[in-house]
């Protein structure tokens, strides 16, 4: 895949007016490639792992993001990890800086693989990302998630996807 490019993320097809629907087979198996991709970091807080203020942090961030007009039209993706079971960070995809939030840019090689289900197999998912980076005589730096639906639209589309997002070297 090209540098700092993403699977298509068909953003038309989205019945419920907030997420749209994710259609797997664009994002399974990719090697993504970022020199400077640009991102607005937003951090959230947990306990135990359970996010306590996701909704909040993720509404505000898209807020920002759409008033600077840096919302990309392709190329979208909300990367997130857990830093301990108390806080999480997100980065949140942009075109360009966002007034008031914090931006990052990010350099490095990615692995993708989709899966589905509950949140509480995400241990289970690092677990396999990490067998699959060491299969590739990779060696496994950070793991990422892209949850490509809010637990809402998951219930009305009857799936939850989940990206992860190996970053290797």
């Amino acid at each position: 895949m090209e540098i700092n490019a993403l699977p298509d993320y068909d953003s038309s097809d989205n019945p419920t007016h907030c997420c749209p629907r994710f259609h797997p087979e664009n994002w399974d198996g990719q090697d993504l490639h970022f020199k400077d991709k640009l991102f607005v970091r937003a951090r959230t807080r947990s306990i135990a792992h359970i996010p306590l203020n996701m909704g909040a942090v993720f509404k505000k961030a898209f807020a920002a993001i759409e008033d600077a007009n840096a919302l990309p039209d392709k190329d979208f993706v909300v990367m997130s990890r857990e830093l301990s079971p108390w806080r999480a960070e997100h980065l949140f995809a942009v075109t360009h800086e966002v007034p008031n939030c914090e931006t990052v840019r990010v350099s490095g090689d990615f692995d993708t693989s989709v899966f589905e289900g509950p949140f509480k197999n995400a241990r289970h998912w690092c677990d396999e990302m990490k067998a699959g980076a060491e299969d590739a005589g990779k060696t496994l730096e950070a793991t990422w998630f892209f949850y490509t639906t809010c637990p809402r639209c998951a219930k009305s589309y009857g799936k939850n996807y989940v990206v992860g997002l190996a970053q290797t070297h």
